[in-house]
């Protein structure tokens, strides 16, 4: 056990001296510290005790307790600079999607995360400060890195799952890299919020629904809007059609989807489709036939099918402004319920067809969607118009004797 020996200085002050053995053994080496007051010995020697007669971790002889310096971060390893290069780093993805990421990390990320090691240990990210993160999301609180006067609003639930995915994939490169930055993902055991939204995502129109937008629209967007909502292309797509991907005479008539227009760094430019199942032909009605005609009347083979007023293509933004959001509120006043976006004629497109009975594998490769699942996770709770199909067909199943219906 630790001593305390009282000695008068030649001063005429006292001084407190803490004797020990070191790990507590006789045999051990003495070991002392020395003080001014009895107060601080005693407490001193408490510590000793505590620690099994060895010095108190971080305490230095003569000057107490010394707060260790704080390992200097390397400067490829701050999370602004990681997370940089692994978005220019990622491969099998479209310019756009990069882009994307970047005005997710700059805006969503970074104000939280900048300034710390993406390295496990002190001065990383850690579970705290990712459950603190998705909490300000959630609840539209700024990061601290954010200006004092920017305004943030609650994010939804999808959203922020979105966000903290590419946060996981940030880090869990750190966990296979070479040499690994960390033993795990501090992602993993984050609890995400759960979507609770009574609105549905997506809004379905029917067709006497169209008809009432249809008829609110200004007459130089009408074909415009007809086109997107009678073959179900993305607007990136149909805005980027040009004649030379239509076949307009013979018995069957297409459209051949070959570009999109991709967000780039604030601009745009012309690439290839979403993905490699968007690359795809579609047929095309008689209506779609005479309306596809119309617009590429007087063009070549490289120009626009469909262009705004003042030349060029359509901007989506100009188009929601301009049009689009004017025929909504005019479509308000005569009885239209829903509000839709312009990719609601995309799911309204669909959820036509699914009416009409054609199969979902079919309408798969008119949307152009990568995989089955996608189509049936949008638009599966559709096909409750086919209960009488599906009773009548398990009905003939179970009953040799029955004739199945044309």
């Amino acid at each position: 056990m630790a001593s305390i020996r009282s000695r008068k200085r030649s001063d005429g002050e006292y001084s407190y001296t803490v004797t020990w053995r070191e790990g507590g053994t006789r045999s051990a080496p003495q070991q002392s510290e020395t003080f001014t007051d009895d107060v601080s010995a005693k407490r001193f020697s408490e510590l000793v005790n505590g620690h099994g007669q060895q010095w108190p971790p971080g305490w230095v002889k003569g000057l107490g307790f010394v707060e260790e310096p704080e390992p200097e971060v390397d400067p490829q390893e701050l999370f602004e600079v990681y997370a940089s290069r692994y978005i220019d780093l990622l491969t099998g993805i479209q310019p756009g999607t990069r882009s994307n990421y970047r005005k997710m990390l700059e805006r969503h990320l970074e104000p939280w995360f900048t300034g710390l090691s993406v390295r496990q240990g002190p001065g990383g990210i850690g579970q705290d400060e990712i459950k603190q993160w998705v909490n300000d999301l959630e609840a539209g609180r700024p990061g601290p890195h954010h200006p004092p006067t920017i305004k943030r609003r609650p994010f939804k639930a999808k959203t922020i799952r979105n966000l903290h995915g590419l946060l996981y994939g940030i880090l869990q490169a750190t966990v296979t890299a070479e040499p690994p930055l960390r033993s795990t993902n501090p992602c993993v055991h984050t609890r995400l919020p759960e979507d609770n939204s009574t609105e549905d995502e997506q809004v379905f129109l029917e067709r006497e629904e169209y008809a009432i937008l249809r008829s609110c629209m200004n007459s130089d967007s009408v074909d415009l809007i007809d086109a997107l909502a009678g073959t179900g292309l993305r607007w990136s797509e149909l805005t980027a059609l040009q004649p030379r991907d239509l076949t307009l005479h013979g018995a069957r008539p297409t459209l051949r989807v070959q570009r999109a227009w991709k967000r780039i760094d604030g601009g745009k430019e012309m690439g290839p489709p979403k993905t490699k199942k968007s690359r795809r032909t579609l047929v095309l009605s008689p209506s779609l036939v005479a309306l596809f005609k119309r617009r590429c009347q007087g063009k070549a083979p490289h120009d626009h099918v469909f262009t705004a007023p003042e030349g060029g293509p359509w901007d989506s933004g100009g188009f929601y402004h301009a049009r689009w959001k004017l025929a909504l509120d005019a479509a308000a006043k005569e009885g239209l319920t829903k509000r839709p976006r312009i990719h609601d004629l995309r799911h309204s497109h669909a959820s036509w067809l699914i009416a009409a009975k054609v199969p979902l594998p079919a309408i798969q490769a008119r949307l152009g969607h990568e995989s089955i699942t996608t189509t049936v996770d949008r638009y599966g709770h559709l096909l409750a118009v086919l209960d009488d199909e599906i009773i009548a067909a398990v009905e003939w199943s179970m009953n040799p004797s029955m004739s199945l219906a044309a």
